[in-house]
Formats: C-alpha cells, structure tokens, sequence
C-alpha cells in the first residue's frame, strides 16, 4: 500500500528535536550537487545551488550539507567532478542538469545521481530521472480525458529526439489513443500532414458540392446558408474528439494554425498539450485558446519564485524549483531511513508531497502527480 508522505518544507520548523539538535559528521547527509557554474548555463547552475541552499534554511537543520561541483554542462567534466564526490565519500548526487551529461555516470559505482532531465530511456542505472517526463504528463491528461469522458483522442508527435519518450509514457500510463500522427516540424510539410490527418480534401470537397447543391436549387431562402457555408473552408466531421500535441513554443502555435486552417478548431474539440510552464506567449494567442496543458502546481510555484526572489533578488527558472523539492525528498527519506540505506529507499514504493505536487517513488523512477489548467480568453483556469 502507498503510503502518502505529507511534506511541507514549513512544518520542519515545528519540529524541534530533530531541528535544534546538532549532528556529528558521521551522521551528516552529504549530497553532492552536479550543476554548470561556468559556461553558457553557469546562471542556471548558480541559482539551482542557491534553491538548495533555501532548501536547507526552511528546512532548518544542519543534517545535510551540499557539495556543489561544477559540470561546464560537459560530459567529460561530469564525470570528473562526480568522481571526486564520490572520493571525498559522497554516495548521492543531485544532478546533472541535462541528459548529456549522464554519458560516462555508470563508470561512478555505488552512487546515485537524481537527474533533473525529463528523459526515462537509456539511463545509466545508477541514474534517476527526476524531471517531469513524459509519463507524468500523460498520466494527468489521461485523468482529464476520463473527466470530461472523451471518448477518441490522437496524438499528434514531431518527429524529433523525444518521440521514444513520448511512445514510452503512451505505453506507461496506459492511456487510450485512437490513432497517433508523427509530423514534420518545417511549415511547408507541417500543413499537407494536418491536411491528410484531418481529411482536409474531402471535407473541402463536401463543402464545394454543397455550396454547389443549394445554389442549383435557386431557391432564396438558401442565401443565408450558402454565405455562411462560403466563410468555411471544409464541411463534414473529423473521427476525433480531441487532439493532443506533444509539442512547444512556436511550433506548437504552428500546428494549432494549421489545424484551425482546416476548420478544427479549440471551440469544438479539445486541444491538449504537454507541460508549457505557464508560458505567457500561450496567453496572448486568444486565437488558439482554449488549449490545456499539465504541469506543476501554480500557486505552489509563484510562491517560490516571490521567496526565491526576495532572497536572491533575482527570477528562479523553474527547474530550481525541483532542486528546491529534492532536497526536502532527501531530507525526508532520511528520517525513515539509516544513512547507508537512503539510496535504496528510491527503490521502495512509497510517495512524497513536496511543491511541484507529489511524487511517486517505485523502482529507482519518480513520476509526478501533476494538475491540469485551462488557457481561455487570456487566463489561466486550474482544472484539478
């Protein structure tokens, strides 16, 4: 049975003997945290260290201690910086940022690195991904769907480095598709494929012999209708009820155009796509609103970022908000744990509240329990 980890960074504060009591080094939690502090993502890095360090302040003990190392977001200097973790006796690391970077890991034995990366596949074993893949994402619409019971999907996927992914967390979640599309992200492609999934031609064609028929008939009481067939571009049903596009940014903005060019459109059928980290641009299209989306919790996330900022005076992007939680995770599994048997405790089933929203923890994998949210008219609505 799962038991539920109900964890609130705040409540460690009520917690006095465990806060005010002052550890030996023996009994220290040292993690190790592999993040670029040079290079082109050194900003990155620098405010995933200073997350942690929030971590600890809220947390309010001096158990743990964080021993960051630089990776220059190179593979080659991951691994030689992992390896001094693991000389100075560091079992568990935090990171690396980016799945590059995981190449040479499984030549470090006997420690366990927590990845920030969204990618499940072709990990080293002693890896775990901690971002927010694929899986969790699909596992959220998936709820949605049986919400609003929508009864046939598709799934629309580019054809990129991601498209495995996607096809595991299909299989993964269990989610039902009626039929999965794979297209190519250039415009000039993107648009005779859309076409041919949504059966533009013949619905074209439907819409010319009806405009056809009615005018034949020379009856005036069909003008109203044929003006008003003559501002559509197809006529007829698609065999869908809602679409989701595994997609982002402006190639995701790409294929919604070019699904409303062929009269498919948000008002009438579902339009979902993965994790968009409340990107603002999304707001600004009304055009091709409603969209939803997952993705972490909202509020939870605007509260970080108002005490990340009053810290720091600085922004946090939304992955130092993960750091933030994994070292609460940490913290937590080591009051039910020994210190040597932490590493193994990601191997036992068992979940975790933190700020993203829970995660589920089974067989060295951690996916999240994500909420669902609404883009409309400019606004973003939470769903669940």
């Amino acid at each position: 049975m799962i038991k539920i980890f109900r964890f609130l960074f705040l409540i460690f504060c009520n917690f006095i003997l465990i806060n005010n009591h002052s550890f030996s080094d023996e009994n220290k939690i040292r993690i190790g945290l592999l993040v670029p502090l040079s290079g082109d993502n050194a900003k990155l890095g620098k405010q995933i260290v200073k997350a942690t360090q929030l971590a600890l302040k809220d947390i309010n003990s001096d158990r743990i201690e964080i021993f960051p190392k630089d990776t220059r977001s190179d593979p080659n200097l991951t691994l030689r910086s992992a390896l001094e973790l693991k000389k100075s006796g560091i079992s568990l690391v935090i990171g690396p940022v980016f799945y590059k970077n995981l190449t040479y890991l499984d030549e470090v034995k006997d420690v366990t690195f927590l990845s920030f990366t969204n990618k499940t596949l072709d990990l080293p074993e002693n890896v775990i991904s901690a971002g927010v893949n694929s899986t969790s994402q699909l596992n959220a619409i998936k709820k949605f769907i049986k919400k609003k019971d929508i009864k046939k999907s598709i799934i629309l996927i580019p054809n990129l480095n991601y498209d495995l992914e996607i096809k595991q967390g299909i299989k993964s979640s269990r989610i039902k598709i009626f039929k999965q599309y794979y297209y190519d992200s250039k415009p000039t492609k993107l648009t005779k494929q859309i076409e041919e999934i949504t059966n533009y031609e013949i619905r074209k064609q439907n819409l010319i012999d009806e405009i056809t028929r009615l005018e034949n008939l020379e009856d005036s009481s069909n003008e109203k209708q044929i003006e008003k067939l003559k501002k559509r571009y197809t006529l007829g049903k698609v065999e869908f009820d809602s679409v989701i596009i595994a997609d982002f940014n402006e190639s995701l903005q790409t294929v919604i155009t070019s699904l409303l060019y062929t009269d498919v459109s948000p008002k009438n059928k579902y339009f979902i796509t993965f994790n968009q980290w409340f990107d603002d641009s999304l707001l600004k299209e009304t055009a091709l609103q409603p969209i939803y989306y997952p993705s972490i919790n909202q509020q939870n996330f605007k509260n970080f970022q108002k005490k990340f900022f009053k810290q720091y005076n600085q922004s946090p992007n939304h992955i130092t908000l993960l750091s933030y939680d994994l070292i609460g995770l940490i913290y937590y599994l080591s009051l039910n744990n020994e210190l040597p048997k932490i590493n193994k405790a990601f191997n036992a089933k068992s979940s975790f509240k933190g700020k993203i929203g829970i995660f589920d923890i089974e067989k060295n994998k951690i996916n999240h329990r994500l909420n669902f949210y609404k883009t409309e008219k400019g606004t973003l609505k939470e769903i669940f």
